[in-house]
């Protein structure tokens, strides 16, 4: 990953710098069909793992009431009423089965859909440097990942797809002007170039050129017009209260912003889903930040012509006990898609009356990441390639895409 701290080593006087930024083929041609050109995914983590028993899976027993949405016969929890407006748009998949309950484990399961160790101990990309590799442009000005809090890494493909980390909302990108003079700076990049091409030349190992790739790429981007997209404040107020004027109602703002710019991949995290004390008080606080940034996010891609080519993510590693909503729950949860030729107004799955087990449509990490990178526009069934010309599949080999999601 690269932050702010790069950016400032880049922009200094020695610019030291260094940042970075048969399933398939049917669902694709429906959706070539359909004139969609996906391009964009955001995806909001909900770190801690999300309750679904208080949110999308509300149960007769539950702590909270469910309420209708804009989606016949879909209802979701009281707490998201600027949500439920858009149930419309949300394809509710009620059937995660996942089966990791452990913070660590199910957060690099849910951000790369491959449990830790498999593949030999390679260390897996996460779902935006894939979407990065894919779907990303070479010549692209701005960040082809940006993640507003933390995410998982590049894996085995390297720091060139590597996320740009922002924490500011209201300064834009910053470091990106010189501290020197512009011609003694250009000077100095120059030099630096030239000292990069000499060290490629003889060592030209793939770090090298990602290090020589990123630096070329940050020098772009600190002349680029269209790291203005990072500048908040030029929203109206207006805007930006409608999204929450905390970090996650923000950065869902920013996300807009960006997929707007182009930009394939964008995650916005929200954390203090462990709900194990007080749980209905803290989801109901936690609720009221999500609720009106989420809802203002879909609505707003909708009303710019962008929710056909954005897909949107909700979901955290795991659920949890639908008992109570406190203690970590791996068995049967939710998770919520919108948007990039989803078919929304829909619940896929069956949790039952209790919500303890999937009674119908069951869906593992394998199955999940393939559709969503099918919605994405990429194959799931084809493969990077790794170091020694090693075949790294994207997903699991006998993942199968959730097909009701696009129908």
């Amino acid at each position: 990953m690269f932050s702010r701290r790069d950016f400032l080593k880049l922009s200094s006087a020695g610019v030291a710098g260094s940042c970075a930024s048969g399933w398939f083929g049917l669902l694709a041609n429906r959706a070539r069909a359909a004139g969609v050109k996906h391009k964009s995914c955001i995806l909001l983590w909900m770190a801690g793992g999300p309750s679904q028993s208080h949110t999308f899976d509300v149960k007769e027993h539950s702590d909270f009431k469910a309420i209708d949405t804009t989606a016949s016969g879909v209802k979701i929890s009281e707490h998201l009423p600027k949500i439920a407006e858009q149930g419309k748009h949300l394809a509710i998949l009620r059937g995660m089965r996942t089966g990791d309950p452990n913070h660590r484990s199910a957060r690099y399961l849910m951000h790369t859909g491959f449990r830790q160790g498999a593949g030999g101990g390679v260390a897996h990309p996460s779902l935006g440097a894939v979407v990065s590799a894919d779907l990303g442009r070479p010549e692209f000005e701005l960040p082809n990942f940006v993640a507003v809090g933390g995410t998982e890494g590049p894996g085995y493909l390297g720091p060139k797809y590597s996320p740009l980390i922002v924490d500011d909302f209201d300064r834009g990108l910053p470091d990106l002007k010189p501290f020197s003079p512009q011609a003694d700076f250009d000077g100095r990049v120059s030099l630096v170039d030239e000292l990069d091409k000499a060290f490629l030349e003889d060592y030209g190992a793939d770090s090298t050129k990602a290090h020589q790739a990123n630096f070329q790429k940050a020098l772009a981007l600190m002349k680029s017009g269209r790291t203005k997209a990072f500048e908040l404040g030029n929203e109206p107020d207006a805007v930006r209260e409608k999204y929450g004027k905390n970090k996650f109602g923000q950065g869902c703002l920013l996300a807009r912003r960006l997929v707007e710019e182009g930009v394939p991949f964008v995650e916005v995290a929200l954390g203090g889903w462990d709900t194990h004390q007080d749980t209905p008080k803290r989801i109901k606080s936690l609720s009221a930040t999500l609720d009106p940034a989420m809802g203002a996010l879909i609505g707003e891609l909708k009303e710019r012509g962008l929710l056909d080519t954005t897909l949107v993510i909700w979901m955290g590693e795991f659920g949890r006990n639908p008992k109570n909503g406190s203690q970590h729950y791996a068995r049967a949860w939710t998770t919520v898609m919108a948007g990039g030729g989803v078919k929304g107004g829909q619940v896929i799955g069956d949790t039952g009356k209790t919500g303890e087990d999937v009674k119908d449509r069951p869906i593992s990490p394998a199955d999940f990441f393939a559709t969503v990178l099918t919605a994405v526009g990429i194959d799931p069934t084809q493969s990077f390639t790794g170091r020694g010309g090693r075949p790294m599949p994207k997903v699991d080999k006998n993942a199968k895409a959730v097909s009701e999601v696009f129908a």
